[in-house]
């Protein structure tokens, strides 16, 4: 049986951001039960209607990743209260009609979303944000298990990087809920 296919989408563009650690520490926890990659898009421009036809080389790059996934799962960070607008540019991207002829990509996809903030709500707030709009998108959304962690310094090393205590048997549940989930709609 083939491995299904999971594309993580981090909505943080910083290196060692929170959610980009979570995101590795998800990868470590499927890798003998699916393909894992990490979508960069720290090249995707701005949404602009003017440049959208034919469409800029990162955006067909990404929009290819998408295409070939079984599975995305986004992680995201909260910004006051929101998900980071270069996440919201990214989908703006994915939800436009790839040519005249050919739909957007994410319709159909399975989706997943966990999170990560320094502060209490666990980017709740965000998530249910996301997931108001990809539902919007026709993304088929596993609602449940999602995962929300707040207070991330409490789960941080010495280094400051992200060691999973409590949190690691809520991920590798969701993760596992994910592989599971994709795998029934293949």
């Amino acid at each position: 049986m083939r491995k299904p296919k999971i594309i993580a989408i981090v909505g943080s563009l910083r290196k060692d951001s929170y959610n980009r650690q979570l995101a590795m520490a998800a990868n470590e926890m499927v890798q003998d039960s699916a393909e894992f990659e990490l979508l960069d898009f720290a090249d995707v421009p701005l949404m602009n209607q003017d440049i959208e036809f034919p469409a800029p080389e990162s955006v067909k790059r990404v929009r290819e990743k998408i295409k070939a996934a079984d599975g995305i799962w986004f992680f995201t960070p909260e910004h006051n209260h929101f998900f980071p607008g270069v996440l919201k540019n990214l989908i703006d991207w994915l939800s436009r009609p790839v040519s005249k002829v050919e739909p957007q990509v994410l319709a159909g996809k399975p989706a997943a979303i966990s999170g990560i903030s320094p502060g209490m709500s666990g980017t709740v707030l965000a998530q249910d944000h996301l997931v108001t709009l990809i539902s919007l998108l026709n993304m088929d959304v596993m609602n449940s298990p999602r995962l929300t962690i707040p207070t991330a310094g409490q789960q941080l090393n010495e280094d400051g990087k992200l060691l999973l205590t409590s949190s690691a048997p809520y991920l590798e549940k969701q993760a596992q809920a994910f592989i599971n989930y994709i795998m029934d709609r293949n």
